[in-house]
């Protein structure tokens, strides 16, 4: 908590001075927006609703081998018992767009190595993290002592759902959330309060008819509306897989060397998307325009300073090597890049080695045909 109090500390015994509850909320909004939040909207903590759904989910096993989704489903539905005596809970996006992008289906260099535009500078998780606490911080100078806790992707909690029910936009068929008039490019993050704040009402859906991010999917993981395999979604097997990546997959995954934007970028509310106010989305090292081959030569101390503070590290150094291979091999063929892949077995452990002679078998295919 902000206060540093267990999670278990009941929320119900803080006296707050007496402030009008819709003048109050108004003024957190705005001091969320100075902070660079792009939007502030205030859920009740309930998610019951989206257990049915959940559940399902994990009885298809559409979890892969995330077993902690599977825990504290309690929690989840009911946000209250995570931080005993939660009133209300403050949730928030930030956009990270640091430029327009091209659409996937454009024509693109092949030779690239494409990382998710939400990890190509500092984590998100950080960030957020210190400016929900900093938010915490400013309430209590108004209104007085309450307790808070800040969370950004970093416990059992139904982000989506929560900020869904208060306004900030629909999930969409990627299951992703959308705001009518910023698309989907943002990260969340929440800060359970013990403060009574009127809850804001629940956006309506736009999606319609359209199937751009369904059919758009290079491994079909949204199996259906509303539904993604994570065990078929390159998001997960680039950053969250630790193992031997299917070869029926490998072809799909293409260049995307950790997550994959496609099922936003093919969007059509996109063309909305904001961009970042904040210079912490800001690509470091190259990162937004780097070749497969420059960054196939970094070792780990590179890879370890390069993804300092930054979400890349959470992969791992052989993993991302294991998906630097992949890219190597979907890309044109190349003298160099098999050579390149040959002299680098005897650094890399066997499940990478598992593909960079894939890597170098599709090499060689496509230097006979």
């Amino acid at each position: 908590m902000a206060s540093s109090t267990p999670s278990e500390k009941s929320l119900d015994k803080i006296e707050l001075q007496q402030l009008d509850p819709q003048e109050l909320k108004t003024w957190i909004k705005a001091q969320a927006l100075d902070l660079g939040f792009s939007d502030c909207v205030i859920a009740k903590p309930d998610a019951q609703d989206q257990m049915p759904r959940f559940k399902e989910y994990l009885e298809r096993g559409y979890h892969a081998d995330m077993h902690y989704l599977e825990e504290n489903l309690e929690k989840r539905a009911n946000p209250t018992l995570l931080v005993p005596g939660t009133k209300s809970i403050i949730c928030v996006r930030m956009n990270y767009l640091v430029a327009s992008p091209q659409p996937r289906y454009v024509p693109f260099e092949p030779n690239s190595a494409i990382i998710a535009r939400y990890a190509r500078g500092r984590d998100y998780h950080k960030v957020m993290r210190g400016r929900l606490k900093t938010l915490a911080s400013q309430i209590k100078e108004k209104v007085g002592d309450f307790e808070s806790r800040p969370f950004a992707d970093s416990a059992p909690i139904f982000e989506k759902s929560l900020a869904e029910s208060a306004g900030m936009g629909w999930t969409g068929k990627h299951t992703l959330l959308i705001h009518k008039k910023s698309g989907s490019f943002f990260v969340l993050g929440e800060l359970f309060t013990s403060l009574e704040l009127p809850f804001d009402q629940p956006a309506t859906a736009h999606c319609g008819s359209c199937t751009a991010c369904i059919d758009i999917c290079p491994t079909q993981a949204i199996v259906e509306p509303y539904m993604l395999d994570a065990r078929k979604c390159i998001a997960y097997l680039t950053i969250e897989y630790k193992g031997i990546i299917p070869e029926e997959l490998r072809q799909g995954i293409g260049n995307r060397i950790f997550g994959c934007d496609d099922c936003q970028l093919i969007c059509p509310w996109n063309s909305f998307a904001k961009m970042a106010t904040i210079p912490d989305f800001d690509a470091r090292h190259g990162l937004d325009n780097i070749s497969l081959l420059d960054i196939w030569q970094w070792d780990e101390a590179t890879f370890l300073a390069n993804t300092e503070g930054s979400p890349i590290r959470r992969t791992g150094y052989q993993s991302f090597k294991r998906n630097i291979a992949i890219g190597l091999g979907n890309a044109p063929y190349s003298a160099d890049v098999v050579t390149q892949l040959q002299e680098a077995k005897p650094l890399h452990d066997e499940i990478v080695n598992v593909h960079i002679d894939w890597a170098i078998q599709q090499q060689l295919q496509r230097a006979n045909v």
